[in-house]
Order: structure tokens, then sequence, then C-alpha cells
């Protein structure tokens, strides 16, 4: 469970990394371009648990997976960033990928 936390913990630091990066104009922003270059550096640190102990591809989809979901989410929220029904699909069926990675898989230790 614990290295679940550590997963979930780098992915929302990359999503609010990202978010910052956004916002930093090209790293002409100090406060965002700060933010961005602390967040991902603690969400790499924080990505390097979960590798010890769990498949790198799999670490790798529920990484990649999650942040793209949550990144369009907050985009989505904050931003007004408007998304029709293929993009709603798309990210469902990452979604899916996920949870079924997490739910079924038998790389993964459940």
């Amino acid at each position: 469970m614990r290295t679940y936390l550590f997963l979930l913990a780098a992915i929302v630091l990359e999503v609010i990394a990202t978010t910052a990066l956004a916002r930093s104009a090209s790293f002409t922003r100090a406060v965002p371009s700060l933010i961005s270059a602390v967040g991902y550096a603690g969400a790499f640190w924080l990505l390097s648990v979960p590798l010890r102990h769990l498949p790198t591809g799999i670490v790798y989809a529920i990484w990649s997976g999650l942040g793209i979901v949550l990144i369009t989410a907050v985009a989505w929220i904050w931003q007004r960033q408007a998304l029709d029904g293929p993009a709603l699909l798309g990210l469902s069926m990452i979604l899916a990928g996920v949870l079924v990675i997490h739910l079924f898989s038998t790389a993964v230790n459940h």
C-alpha cells in the first residue's frame, strides 16, 4: 500500500508541476517556474520508490495514464479548456486501462 501512496503522491506533484509549467510563460515567470522545477524534482524522487517494488512498465502506465486524466481535468476545470465527446471517450479509455492493469494484471502485487 505504501508503494501506491508514493506513486499517487508522485502523480499529484507531477500534475501540480505541469499546471505551473503552463503558467510559467516559458520559464519567464519566477514563481510558476520554481513550482514547476521543484514539483518535477519531487515527483521523480517519489516515483523512484514504486520503481523499486513494481515493474517499470506498470508504474509508468499508471503514472502516465492517471497523470493525463488528472492534468486534463485540472485544465478543464481551472483553465476552462473544452473537451468534446471523442476527448472524453479517449480519457475514459485511458482510465479504464489503468484500472484493468491495477485490478487484473498478474504483474502487479495486489
